[in-house]
């Protein structure tokens, strides 16, 4: 059995200023294009967390040497298909699905089987998604009738570029294509619905030859391949979907204000804070500015003592589909009743998020009407308890064990929240800030 949080708890003020961790989606990305760049690249504010440790593991594997200065990364690149390839090599991306699905698209020339393994969560994902455009490309693979780790890749001399629709609003599927799009002679077009575009956006600052048409329901993607380019420096933004804990913290706690700091403000990742300020928050964002190809900016929050029901727009629900644990934290304590629908990829994620959300809201005394892919929330404004809260061990998901956290601080009771060390998988200082905002717990 792991380490479990105990929380009593105590209701806190605070007036603040706290940076978070770097993006994890920027830094995964950050590891992988400075594995294929000429020369030395400089990473700076990288996330130090188990899923970047594990990706910078699985790149030594391949024989990309990698140092650190204090937070400062340095990547010494081969350029394009420069990975040393053995035979026997396995590579272990632990929890993170980001690395998992994105290093196959960069092992298409591989001349040797890799095997590609994972933690017990991991292996439950989907990987046929990104399996059969890789195969188009022309890679191979020996996987399990489920097309889920573990598995097996072998690439080729003659990869194809392809035409390819990403119809799922998934930004590792389509990224995956894009680097797999590196080692291919001519272009790949990608009809992608739209999702997160760090990748494009690397992309553009790096000189990489690529051409994004923003229509209405998709992105047009065209990628030039065989292009070599240069190691580069990088500053990795603090990330948004870190910042959502606090954010909802401070807006359900009484008399508290937050700044946080150098915040990824990518249109891409910003959809719970449209979706919170519809409820009723009142969160700005300042200081805006362009650096590396994406936006930064710092947030401010203010506690909100009256929040409203949301019928969520299901456009919006592939930017904010890491935050929808949390915003479903807020519509338990707003008026009326918030609509939540579209949401099937939810379960497809570390756990089955949709069931566990309702699962622990329906812990909370919150009635929900729950679907395979929607939820309803009756929202309580008035709840508050002092009953003892039980949350088990479900999946060692990080989101679900930072939600239970920022419950048990806004809603009352005495808690205990197995997992304790999930956090560290993409939040590595969450129980650091948490003190510095001077709330108390015991970790046993």
């Amino acid at each position: 059995m792991g380490k479990k949080i105990i929380i009593n708890n105590k209701y806190n003020s605070f007036k603040e200023t706290i940076s978070v961790d770097g993006d994890k989606s920027i830094s995964i990305r950050a590891l992988l294009l400075g594995s294929q760049a000429y020369g030395k690249t400089f990473i700076e504010n990288i996330l130090l967390s188990e899923d970047i440790v594990n990706s910078i593991k699985c790149l030594k594997k391949l024989g990309i040497k990698i140092t650190f200065d204090k937070k400062n990364c340095h990547i010494f690149g081969r350029g394009l298909n420069g990975f040393e390839y053995k035979k026997n090599i396995v590579l272990n991306a632990g929890n993170s699905g980001t690395f998992a699905r994105l290093i196959l698209g960069l092992l298409v020339k591989s001349p040797y089987y890799i095997k590609l393994i994972g933690d017990k969560s991991l292996s439950k994902r989907d990987f046929e998604r990104v399996i059969l455009p890789l195969q188009k490309v022309g890679a191979n693979f020996k996987s399990n009738s489920k097309k889920t780790l573990p598995l097996q890749i072998i690439g080729s001399n003659f990869i194809n570029p392809i035409n390819f629709i990403e119809n799922r609003g998934s930004a590792q599927c389509k990224s995956t294509v894009m680097l797999a799009a590196l080692n291919s002679p001519g272009e790949t077009v990608i009809k992608a619905k739209k999702s997160r575009d760090h990748t494009e956006n690397f992309f553009k600052y790096l000189g990489i030859p690529i051409n994004v048409k923003k229509k209405k329901n998709n992105d047009e993607i065209k990628v030039k391949g065989q292009k070599t380019f240069n190691a580069f420096k990088y500053k990795v933004p603090s990330d948004p979907s870190s910042c959502a804990f606090f954010i909802v913290l401070t807006l359900l706690s009484k008399n508290c204000e937050l700044k946080i700091k150098n915040v990824n403000v990518n249109h891409s990742r910003i959809g719970y804070i449209k979706i919170l300020n519809k409820m009723g928050a009142k969160i700005k964002i300042k200081n805006v500015k362009k650096i590396y190809g994406e936006k930064q900016a710092d947030i401010f929050v203010k506690s909100q003592p009256t929040l409203k029901k949301i019928n969520c727009p299901p456009s919006l629900s592939s930017n904010l589909i890491d935050e929808f644990l949390i915003i479903f934290l807020v519509a338990a304590k707003a008026e009326g009743i918030s609509y939540f629908k579209n949401l099937g990829e939810l379960n497809k994620k570390e756990s089955p998020r949709l069931k566990l959300g309702s699962k622990l809201l329906n812990q909370l005394g919150i009635k929900t009407k729950l679907t395979k892919d929607s939820l309803r929330i009756f929202g309580n404004p008035e709840i508050s308890f002092k009953k003892n809260i039980i949350v088990k061990n479900y999946f060692k998901d990080h989101r679900i064990f930072m939600t239970s956290v920022i419950a048990a601080y806004t809603f009352g009771g005495k808690w205990k929240i197995n997992d304790v060390d999930s956090y560290k998988s993409s939040f590595p200082s969450f129980l650091n800030i948490i003190k510095k905002l001077g709330y108390e717990f015991k970790v046993n």
